[in-house]
């Protein structure tokens, strides 16, 4: 793969990075110890009063709220692990047959850690 192709995808997988932070930053915290981990952070939807909808409300909220923060975690690592890939000078390999990822799957998913032939094989 050349240089040009790399930096362009490098590029991509840079702008979803700070895009995945600023999503989970939207409602958890970053975890000082844990690099790429985030908190998600108890709603408090204002009321003074300790109502048991008001709670159910907040626990729920609370509830979507860690499914959404480990799927952006999830992606976070995976894109912060090809930006590691290409920094080492070992991106686009599938890290199974050790083969090139072809440069559509690539363009489609920069943060691909499979060949197509590979994933087929792993999702059967």
């Amino acid at each position: 793969m050349d240089k040009k192709t790399i930096s362009e995808l490098k590029k991509k997988l840079e702008k979803e990075h700070a895009l995945l932070k600023k999503d989970l930053l939207r409602f958890a915290d970053k975890d000082k110890k844990i690099p790429d981990d985030y908190d998600t952070r108890f709603p408090n939807f204002g009321g003074r009063s300790s109502s048991s909808d008001e709670n159910a409300n907040e626990t729920e909220a609370y509830e979507n709220l860690l499914a959404v923060e480990y799927a952006l975690e999830l992606r976070l690592k995976d894109v912060s692990e090809a930006l590691g890939k290409i920094k080492e000078n070992n991106y686009g390999n599938c890290e199974i047959c050790k083969e090139g990822i072809a440069l559509n799957r690539l363009n489609a998913n920069p943060a691909a850690k499979t060949c197509s032939a590979c994933n087929n094989k792993k999702q059967s």
